[in-house]
């Protein structure tokens, strides 16, 4: 499975308890991370906060809001990338020294995070977790430090650190920023309902559709806002020969009701699905979605050969929610847990199986199996992205390049092992084209082994460290 790494949010109001707002926005972000949940405020006097293992709906109730009084806050939901899962690693995390503190959350990874942490280190700074969140932190109080202002210590952050970042930070004076790295590898969303004197920072639009916010834009690459007394300020602190929008907030990770960059999530999905069909054209009974990754693509493909959409595969909800074993376990008993078929519409059938990625081929090895003894006659598996590749050191949890089946295999090679009798995938330039975003405007190390960071990164130190705390 492949998963993203974490879902943050920043709320000021005008009046009332923002706390209560921003549950609302990490539960419509709970795609983005299930491990952790935590909110943090600024009541007027002083940083406080609640965070725990596990989802929003776990970790908070109304008593526990209420006691976060103030109207101005931020939130996070978390899936680690380079850390163990405990709740010493888990966000926003509080840097507490008077007169510069602050809480922040950030979705990404700072892929040169080893090498800032020594530096850091040199410099006296001691380090209670392995994340790249304290590194980022210690960043930006170190810049705060020497220069006493917010935007150009996120600016000296921005030359030191390589990879993603998208940020929220409350201060201990009051103070709502949102930050994005120059790259601009993960969005990062601007609303407000002015009425209500409500301003909205977060990962997805859906988010601000919940608190019946308006998205009012992107954050852009290299930009700092920051928002205080109902007043927002925007500066470009850093700007960069290119940008690199991870292209996999399309394909998968982002709600499909979310707008990014202006692109609907649904849309892109959608064309991801009529391109494919385009390139690789399958006669089949019926075109059968894996759920729920795969439907709106799956409905792109039915519409564009005119072939029926058929629900042949439930998914059991709950399983992902209560069912805790080792990882290895997992693997073989997840599918038969999560996706039964409907034997009842799938026997004796040709069908197109719709997904969005094979990452390591075991998943849909044991799909094409069920599907198999519930009496499908030909199965022809359909991908809506390309082959993936590479690991990704920008925010993604990838398994290694070793891993990885694409990486390691043929497409004929993988369609024998999942023993589908025909595999197709995405074409690259499909992907581009059903994005609607350019080609050098996305990040698609994943699927080129093109990383766009500063330095080349050394994938087996960063391989190593990192798959060591997963």
């Amino acid at each position: 499975m492949i998963r993203e790494k974490c879902g943050v949010i920043g709320i000021r109001i005008r009046s009332g308890n923002a706390a209560h707002q921003i549950f609302q926005g990490l539960y419509a972000l709970q795609h983005r991370g299930q491990e952790s949940s935590g909110i943090f405020v600024y009541n007027g006097r002083e940083l406080k906060g609640h965070k725990a293992m596990g989802m929003v709906a776990e970790v908070f109730d109304d008593r526990i809001l209420t006691r976060l009084s103030g109207c101005i806050g931020i939130g996070h939901v978390r899936y680690s990338t380079t850390a163990s899962s405990s709740i010493q690693e888990a966000q926003p995390l509080l840097y507490d020294e008077s007169g510069r503190g602050f809480a922040l959350a950030f979705n990404g990874t700072i892929s040169n995070f080893l090498e800032v942490r020594s530096s850091l280190k040199d410099s006296g700074y001691r380090f209670s977790t392995h994340t790249d969140t304290e590194v980022l932190a210690y960043c930006i109080a170190e810049g705060y430090r020497e220069t006493n202002d917010y935007f150009k210590a996120f600016g000296r952050c921005m030359d030191i650190l390589d990879g993603s970042f998208s940020l929220v930070l409350v201060t201990d004076k009051g103070e709502l920023y949102g930050v994005r790295d120059p790259v601009g590898f993960k969005p990062l969303c601007l609303g407000a309902n002015e009425s209500r004197g409500l301003y909205v920072v977060a990962s997805e639009s859906v988010a601000e559709d919940v608190l019946g916010a308006r998205n009012i834009g992107e954050i852009k690459p290299g930009e700092v806002v920051r928002i205080s007394e109902g007043k927002i300020e925007k500066q470009i602190v850093r700007n960069s020969p290119r940008h690199a929008m991870c292209m996999f907030e399309y394909v998968y990770f982002s709600r499909p009701d979310s707008i990014i960059n202006g692109v609907g999530v649904y849309d892109a999905r959608l064309r991801l699905g009529r391109n494919l069909a385009r390139t690789w054209p399958k006669e089949a009974d019926m075109v059968v979605p894996v759920p729920d990754s795969g439907r709106t693509a799956a409905s792109g493909y039915a519409q564009e050969l005119s072939s029926p959409l058929v629900e042949g595969l439930m998914k059991n909800r709950y399983v992902w929610r209560t069912f805790i074993m080792p990882k290895q376990e997992v693997r073989e008993l997840s599918v038969r847990l999560k996706l039964n078929p409907v034997r009842s519409v799938l026997n004796n059938k040709d069908i197109v199986l719709m997904d969005d990625t094979i990452v390591r081929g075991t998943t849909m090895r044991r799909v094409v199996g069920q599907l198999r003894k519930a009496g499908v006659r030909h199965i022809h598996v359909g991908i809506s992205c390309p082959p993936v590749v590479s690991s990704c050191f920008m925010g993604v949890d990838f398994p290694t390049n070793r891993e990885l089946i694409a990486s390691q295999r043929s497409v004929e090679e993988i369609r024998r092992y999942i023993k589908a009798d025909s595999l197709g995938y995405q074409t690259l330039e499909g992907l581009v084209d059903a994005i609607g975003i350019p080609k050098s405007e996305l990040c698609l190390a994943c699927l080129t082994a093109e990383y766009p960071l500063k330095r080349k990164p050394d994938v087996a130190l960063l391989e190593r460290e990192l798959g060591a705390r997963r």
